[in-house]
């Protein structure tokens, strides 16, 4: 299973190109030393281990997403229930609900959710 994990830098760059995609790598420098204060060499070195990462690709100067935002952070809370809950969204929900109320729109957005998913 391929690892979904970013830094919080790597976070904030990747939210930068999934807000503006498909970028030219050129704007999206200019983007960089505004929002991030990072240099050329920053923003290309960072653009080449979110490739690496599988994530964007750089194709003829233009910089897109491999995986969608929404994607890659299902993948990501899939990743976080397996490795912290052994899989079992139940004892994640458990464990979320301990300390926090679910509203009556939580609870029939939830019931929903179940109901399209249930097996059989």
């Amino acid at each position: 299973m391929k690892e979904y994990r970013l830094t919080d830098t790597e976070s904030k760059f990747a939210d930068i190109i999934w807000a503006k995609e498909p970028i030219q790598s050129g704007e999206l420098v200019k983007l960089c030393e505004i929002e991030l204060n990072w240099k050329k060499s920053t923003t290309y070195t960072m653009l080449k281990r979110l490739e690496n990462k599988e994530i964007f690709e750089n194709r003829n100067g233009i910089v897109s997403s491999i995986i969608k935002k929404d994607e890659f952070y299902a993948e990501q809370s899939k990743q976080f229930v397996e490795e912290t809950f052994d899989g079992s969204l139940p004892k994640f929900l458990a464990s979320f609900t301990r300390s926090k109320k679910l509203s009556n729109k939580e609870i029939n957005e939830l019931q929903r959710l179940i109901n399209e998913h249930k097996e059989g």
